[in-house]
């Protein structure tokens, strides 16, 4: 295939996934997809399910994640005839889809002249689907059923023509079901545009030059992977992480990675991972294989994604783990443990290659639900806000502040619009000063930010890293851990799990205070530019005693901070000047 050609193709396949994206965003009625773009759409060969174009908008949880749904949702459809012209499958089904129970994802067929072609798929966050608590965050889960409703693989249409039944069945069991309605016609009529933007493309080119177009689309995906991984110095890389405890048992819980590198073979063994836990913080293997994914298109950004980028790869994920979630095992905590699969394949790759591996992000999705009934309107609502945060330092840079969480990038809905639409206040909203960990490269900070509800409402809270912080790595230091405070009736408290709580009772003019970590630092701090340690300290960054006891300055002239002067004195004359600090105050 002449290159031009594989360019053109490839470009016009990325741009239908891409418009179906922001078709979605703009059509959605609920903000988790409009305002946060919970949302993915690709393209899928009909025959083994492998990725052909995936859209941009959307989360990269969802990367490869959608490939093995679709790839599982093949025999089933087939078993049942087939797929058929104006279908739709509909499944949340956790062990077979991954991730959570607010993930629904619908599969469209494409035929060409009465042959399947190739088939469309998209995943929404639906804002609540039951279960015991609003929203779907239930850190006292113990089973899913506890969570939500669970939707097997179903046809949604048929024909091109709805079950309504299948629809009725599902409003009938959640809390918003307006807006779930609305939200499950924007992601049914998305399919038009991605079948006029393929017609157009087998038009002009025809069946036969588009699939070897995509052959060699993968083929090249492949082999950009596996040279990647051939620069990784062959042997085994190992890194033990834990979460603070599973929201039921306040028991700390154990992640384990030997990453295995041969010539361009990569393969990931989580033995020795606990599981399952008896709360929530459970994923699939789906999901833990699509997160490992997301981890290295971070580390090799240039892959193009799609099937071929995933075939170099192999994993070893204990059954039942928590890693590899079966029923009846609860799922509502995926949005944290997937960040910390993350942080496992960063830890473990910077080992092997430091000068292209960060520290750890700030590792927790910490998603806060507010729910009630608008004083206004009277109508139900269903408010979530995932964490921003910082990411890790690397050899390049200084690690970004107040960051989407890297493995789903669910944007932190605006503050105008969340007090628009429901009833709360922000009482602020700030970067988390003092939360990087230090280094050479150190990593940004965190968010911090106050929430107070103006009429009664319930919140739960389903977060982590507060016992672990995010690490750094090449001698960087770790981050602040995250922090969550609770004001009710007059009093701060701190939830028992720390960062987790279950349906609190709130009353007009309570608030939450919350600061997400930063991220870990990268190199020895005594290794920073001292014009960067200036920078930091007129930023507000960082504090005069961070300056000198961490990164080893002294501080020539304090009488206005933006005139401030900073001097690296090291070894003894450090201690000294240290010392002499002490003295003084």
């Amino acid at each position: 295939m002449d290159a031009v050609t594989l360019a053109v193709v490839r470009g016009a396949l990325e741009q239908i996934v891409d418009e179906m994206d922001l078709n979605l965003i703009h059509a959605a009625l609920s903000p988790i997809i409009s305002e946060t773009n919970d949302c993915a759409h690709g393209l899928y060969d009909a025959r083994t399910g492998e990725t052909i174009a995936q859209g941009g908008y959307g989360l990269p949880m969802f990367l490869a994640n959608m490939q093995f749904t679709v790839q599982r949702i093949i025999p089933v459809v087939e078993a049942a005839g087939g797929f058929k012209p104006g279908d739709i499958w509909i499944t949340n089904d956790p062990y077979l889809s991954g991730t959570h129970l607010n993930d629904v994802i619908l599969i469209s067929p494409h035929f060409v002249d009465g042959e399947l072609f190739a088939l469309f798929a998209n995943t929404g966050h639906w804002m609540d689907m039951g279960g015991s608590a609003p929203g779907g965050w239930v850190p006292t889960a113990t089973e899913i059923h506890q969570e939500g409703i669970v939707i097997p693989p179903l046809k949604l249409l048929e024909g091109g023509r709805r079950n309504d039944g299948v629809v009725a069945m599902i409003t009938a069991n959640v809390r918003l079901p307006q807006q779930l309605l609305g939200d499950m016609a924007a992601m049914i009529n998305v399919f038009a545009i991605g079948r006029r933007g393929l017609d157009d493309l087998v038009a002009r080119y025809g069946v036969d030059t588009l699939r070897v177009c995509i052959a060699e689309m993968m083929a090249r995906s492949e082999a950009d992977m596996r040279s990647y991984i051939a620069e990784i110095p062959d042997g085994s890389y190992e890194l033990i992480d834990y979460f603070d405890n599973d929201g039921v048992v306040d028991q700390r819980l154990e992640v384990k990675l030997k990453l295995v590198v041969e010539g361009s073979d990569l393969h990931f063994d989580f033995t020795g991972t606990v599981g399952p836990a008896v709360g929530p913080m459970n994923i699939s293997d789906a999901t833990t294989r699509s997160l490992c994914f997301v981890a290295l298109k971070h580390v090799f950004p240039e892959v193009p994604v799609n099937g071929g980028a995933f075939r170099p790869t192999s994993f070893t994920i204990p059954d039942r783990s928590i890693l590899a979630a079966s029923y009846p095992s609860a799922v509502g905590g995926t949005t944290d443990v997937t960040q910390r699969v993350v942080d496992l394949v960063f830890g473990t790759l910077a080992q092997a290659i430091p000068d292209k591996t960060p520290a750890a992000p700030f590792g927790t999705t910490g998603v806060v639900s507010v729910s009630g009934h608008h004083p206004d309107s009277g109508r139900y609502y269903v408010a979530v806000y995932p964490y921003p945060g910082g990411y890790g330092g690397s050899r390049a840079s200084d690690g970004l502040v107040n960051g989407t969480p890297p493995g789903s990038m669910a944007k932190f809905m605006s503050v105008e619009m969340s007090e628009h639409r429901y009833p709360v206040h922000f009482e602020y909203f700030a970067i988390r000063e003092g939360s990087a960990g230090h280094g050479e490269h150190r990593g940004g900070c965190g968010t911090a930010y106050g929430i107070a509800t103006d009429a009664d409402a319930v919140v739960s809270i389903l977060g982590d890293r507060v016992d672990h912080a995010p690490f750094g790595v090449q001698g960087g230091g770790p981050a602040a851990p995250n922090k969550v405070e609770l004001r009710t009736d007059g009093k701060t408290w701190i939830p028992p799990m720390r960062s987790k709580a279950t349906k609190v009772n709130f009353h007009k003019g309570d608030a939450m205070h919350l600061g997400s970590p930063g991220g870990g630092g990268f190199g020895s701090p005594m290794l920073r530019d001292p014009r960067l340690i200036e920078d930091d300290l007129n930023d507000g960054l960082i504090d005069l005693q961070t300056a000198c006891d961490i990164y080893g300055v002294v501080v020539a002239d304090t009488r206005t901070i933006l005139d401030r002067t900073v001097y690296r004195v090291d070894g003894e004359a450090t201690r000294a000047h240290r010392e002499s600090r002490r003295t003084a105050a």
